[in-house]
């Protein structure tokens, strides 16, 4: 198949799921874009990859395991050059893009093992949730859980930002952090970084059931999420820093445990 319109149903189909986080919820599909996260998509995710007609594969490593993929996949959709840049969510386009279906994961594929789990209360921004999925995946985390006012964990520059690590991390969506704790506290320890904590956050034990709190970049945890923690801890500050990057202090936190843990 070979597209030539913006006004393609396909077309418009696919700039409702990039845009709209209620479309990638009732389609249960979002965007992909580019060589490496492509490369990295599980071939019973795809849905439809879509070429630009000036597409060409370079001799990476990922280029490699594209070419095996798309081999394996089947049939793509050309595009012709004009309108892959209606599509393109990217400056600098590498002319591929998927629909790829949003994986699920139940509850009990966090609590694997012994759990390390990063709970994201009211998270904004994209590039943080993207950069803490990776995070968390390249220290051993065995999920994470969003609440309801995270920002959409497929919307196309939070999947850019993870990498390939969104594929590899189960993830749970929950109303608030208050019925997660009711949930999981026979199981795992809540431990909160803030301001107030009176144990450095190095001090506390992390080698059993831990799931670490982060909130929001501006507002920092609700007063809700603090009083339902086990342990309120904090990240030290010197030279009169108040506090740290989300992506930041989640990466400091889940590297002790890795630590802790090894």
């Amino acid at each position: 198949m070979f597209i030539s319109s913006k006004n393609n149903d396909i077309i418009k189909q696919i700039k409702r799921i990039k845009t709209r986080a209620r479309a990638r919820r009732e389609e249960g599909l979002f965007f992909a874009e580019g060589r490496r996260l492509l490369s990295e998509t599980p071939r019973e995710l795809l849905s439809q990859v879509f070429v630009s007609e000036d597409f060409a594969y370079g001799d990476t490593e990922a280029d490699d395991r594209l070419n095996a993929l798309l081999k394996d996949f089947g049939e793509t959709t050309t595009v012709s050059s004009a309108v892959f840049s209606e599509i393109s969510d990217t400056r600098h386009s590498q002319g591929i893009a998927a629909l790829v279906k949003c994986p699920v994961y139940p509850m009990s594929d966090l609590m694997k093992d012994v759990p390390l789990i990063l709970v994201l209360e009211n998270v904004q921004d994209p590039g943080n949730l993207g950069t803490m999925i990776r995070t968390a995946l390249g220290a051993g985390a065995t999920g994470i859980v969003l609440t309801d006012g995270c920002v959409d964990l497929f919307s196309p520059k939070v999947v850019r930002a993870t990498m390939g690590a969104i594929y590899r991390l189960p993830y749970y969506r929950v109303r608030d952090v208050v019925s997660l704790h009711d949930d999981m506290r026979d199981e795992v320890r809540f431990f909160a970084a803030s301001l107030h904590g009176e144990k450095r956050y190095d001090s506390c034990d992390y080698t059993a059931g831990t799931a670490f709190l982060i909130g929001n970049e501006g507002n920092g945890l609700t007063d809700e999420a603090i009083a339902v923690c086990d342990e309120e801890m904090q990240i030290p500050m010197e030279n009169g820093l108040e506090s740290l990057n989300a992506a930041m202090a989640a990466g400091i936190l889940m590297y002790e445990a890795h630590r802790q843990r090894q």
